[in-house]
C-alpha cells in the first residue's frame, strides 16, 4: 500500500512538472518576437521590414506597453473658472507687502554682508582666543568666512532677482567687493 501511495504520488509530480513546462512554454511562444523601432515597440513587423525600419530585437524578457492617456490641451493665460477672484487693490497692496519684505530682507543681508567683510580684513582676519596657539583654527575659521561671504552674496543676487521679478529694482547699490 505504501509502495502505491508513492508511485501516485511520482505520478501527481511529473503530470504538474510536465503541465508547468507546457504553460512556460507556451507563454514564451506567444510572445514573438518583438522589435524596438526607436521609442516604439512591435511584435507585428516581418523581419524585412524590421531590418528595414532599422529595429533593433528585444530579447530577455515581456514587454508591456501601456499607452498613454492624451490630456486635454490647457488654455494658457487663463485660470479656471472656478479659481477665486483678487481685486487689483488687494493685488497691489500685496505686491508693495512683498517688495518691502524683499527690500527689508536685502539691507539685511547687505549690512551682514559689510560685517563679514570687515571680519574678513582682505583675508587676513585678527587672530582670536586659542588661534594664537593652533594656526589650523585660525585657518578654519578664515574660511568659514570665506564661504559665509560667498553664501551671502548669493542670497543678495537672489533677492535682487526676486525684486527684479517683482517689478523694481534694488534702491541702492550693495557695494560688496569679492576677496
Amino acid at each position: 500500500m505504501l509502495r502505491r501511495m508513492q508511485r501516485r504520488t511520482e505520478f501527481m509530480k511529473r503530470i504538474v512538472s510536465s503541465v508547468a513546462l507546457a504553460v512556460w512554454a507556451a507563454s514564451a511562444l506567444a510572445q514573438g518576437a518583438i522589435y524596438r523601432c526607436g521609442n516604439e515597440f512591435s511584435n507585428t513587423l516581418s523581419d524585412a521590414e524590421a531590418k528595414r525600419r532599422d529595429c533593433k530585437l528585444v530579447s530577455g524578457g515581456n514587454v508591456t506597453v501601456v499607452p498613454a492617456v492624451k490630456q486635454p490641451a490647457a488654455k494658457s493665460g487663463s485660470s479656471p473658472a472656478n479659481a477665486p477672484r483678487v481685486d487689483a487693490n488687494d493685488q497691489r497692496s500685496k505686491d508693495a507687502d512683498a517688495r518691502a519684505i524683499l527690500e527689508a530682507e536685502l539691507r539685511k543681508a547687505e549690512a551682514r554682508q559689510a560685517e563679514l567683510l570687515k571680519e574678513y580684513n582682505n583675508g587676513e582676519p585678527e587672530k582670536v582666543g586659542p588661534e594664537t596657539r593652533n594656526h589650523q583654527k585660525y585657518l578654519d575659521r578664515v574660511a568659514e568666512l570665506k564661504r559665509s561671504i560667498e553664501r551671502n552674496e548669493a542670497d543678495i543676487a537672489g533677492i535682487k532677482r526676486e525684486l527684479a521679478r517683482v517689478g523694481t529694482t534694488p534702491a541702492a547699490n550693495t557695494g560688496t567687493s569679492k576677496f
